[in-house]
């Protein structure tokens, strides 16, 4: 999962701690087949502390530039220095299907799909170092060859770090759903951050994502199913009384995990018609993050999107 907010959050008052959104006057090659460099758009996260405990901070040496790809920032320290690139059949010394989890976290789902399908090679990015540093442990404990970790802006690594259709799988799963509405704003998920998945997959290339909130889940059903480059592969299923979200707000079980008082609605406000809703994917192992959210009553929402030519 992405990491939770603290009270680090940066002052974005300051365009030095937005996470970049609309055109960098710096990236202006007509020649460049990359989307502009995002710019005062605020960030879809925020930092806790770095400080790492000692055992992380000696994997974390000896990863950096092993499994831990050794990034140089830009102006942030989750930023990417323009110019950087990988070479990743070099990386992995191998040419093989490369899927992008953003949000990692402590490894939990990445390193599960990365030891049933040895046949893939895995991008984790993490914001959070304490996190990455328990990804990049959990990794070597179980010595998986085809994962790296990269520790920096998930739209910036989109954008600088791989050519177009380069990627054959985007996961995103439970991203910071930043629920209340003055924040909606920092959503990860949103109309711009829809073309940079769309480049980096080739047609047929698949996005999956997955929440355990309903008004984030309603907000990428819309948005990602408004685009002419997506097609929500389970269009219509689970809709109606079968739809997760009629449960959720039948009954306000929203409101009802976080402790609050209910305010459900009668059953035709509360019905799905729309549906869309994907099965939940195998390869998506069920976390201690989901586990909780699934003890406190949340539902889950996975959806399925297919890059169209």
């Amino acid at each position: 999962m992405t990491s939770q907010p603290d009270i680090s959050q940066p002052d974005t008052s300051d365009p030095k701690n937005s996470d970049p959104g609309n055109t960098d006057p710096e990236h202006t090659d007509p020649g460049d087949s990359r989307p502009p460099l995002p710019m005062r758009r605020p960030l879809s996260f925020v930092r806790r502390s770095n400080r790492l405990k000692p055992s992380y901070q000696r994997t974390w040496d000896a990863a950096l530039g092993e499994e831990l790809l050794d990034i140089p920032h830009g102006e942030r320290d989750t930023s990417v220095a323009d110019g950087f690139r990988v070479d990743w059949a070099a990386e992995f010394g191998r040419t093989a299907p490369i899927i992008v989890e953003i949000g990692s976290g402590s490894g939990e789902a990445v390193a599960h799909a990365a030891a049933a399908s040895p046949e893939k090679d895995f991008l984790a990015i993490e914001v959070y170092k304490p996190g990455a540093a328990q990804l990049v442990s959990r990794i070597r404990r179980e010595g998986l060859s085809n994962v790296r970790v990269a520790v920096a802006n998930a739209p910036e690594v989109l954008d600088q770090l791989f050519a177009p259709g380069q990627v054959a799988e985007v996961w995103i799963f439970f991203p910071d759903p930043w629920h209340k509405k003055k924040h909606n704003k920092r959503r990860l998920v949103d109309a711009g951050f829809i073309e940079r998945v769309a480049r980096v997959l080739p047609a047929g290339g698949v996005w999956r994502l997955a929440t355990d909130w309903s008004g984030y889940a309603v907000q990428m059903r819309s948005l990602i199913g408004a685009s002419s480059q997506f097609r929500n592969l389970h269009a219509g299923e689970r809709a109606g009384d079968d739809s997760p979200l009629t449960e959720v707000r039948l009954h306000d079980l929203d409101a009802i995990s976080m402790g609050k008082e209910p305010a459900p609605l009668e059953l035709h406000q509360a019905r799905d018609d729309d549906g869309g809703w994907a099965p939940r994917f195998d390869g998506r192992v069920q976390t201690d993050f989901e586990t909780k959210a699934l003890a406190v009553g949340r539902r889950i929402f996975d959806l399925t999107f297919i890059r169209e030519p």
